[in-house]
């Protein structure tokens, strides 16, 4: 499996691992990787410590995926960006919504 997800810091952490590729084909098993997270949650953290690639597609994911869980209390972090990834990001300004790191 390509996502793989665990959480942490006594449940007030989920992390999402994101390896391959970030695109149109994971779109189901990302959303599916969130469903049903725990409201205890206060810090969503993607790891793209693995991840080779991300397109348009990718960076909707993740803007539905902080729509969908909400930001009332909750912090969102995008981690281990490797430098193909942190450019696409940049290029998009995810750091007005996102903790890059």
């Amino acid at each position: 499996m390509s996502l793989t997800t665990e959480y942490a810091n006594e449940g007030k952490q989920f992390i999402i691992h994101v390896s391959g590729r970030f695109d149109f084909s994971r779109v189901q098993e990302f959303r599916k990787s969130y469903d049903g997270m725990k409201e205890s949650v206060r810090q969503v953290v993607i790891d793209f410590r693995k991840t080779e690639y991300i397109d348009s597609s990718g960076l909707g994911m993740l803007l539905n995926m902080r729509k969908s869980l909400g930001v009332d209390g909750r912090s969102y972090y995008l981690i281990n960006c490797t430098a193909s990834v942190r450019k696409v990001l940049d290029i998009s300004r995810f750091d007005k919504l996102f903790v890059i790191d």
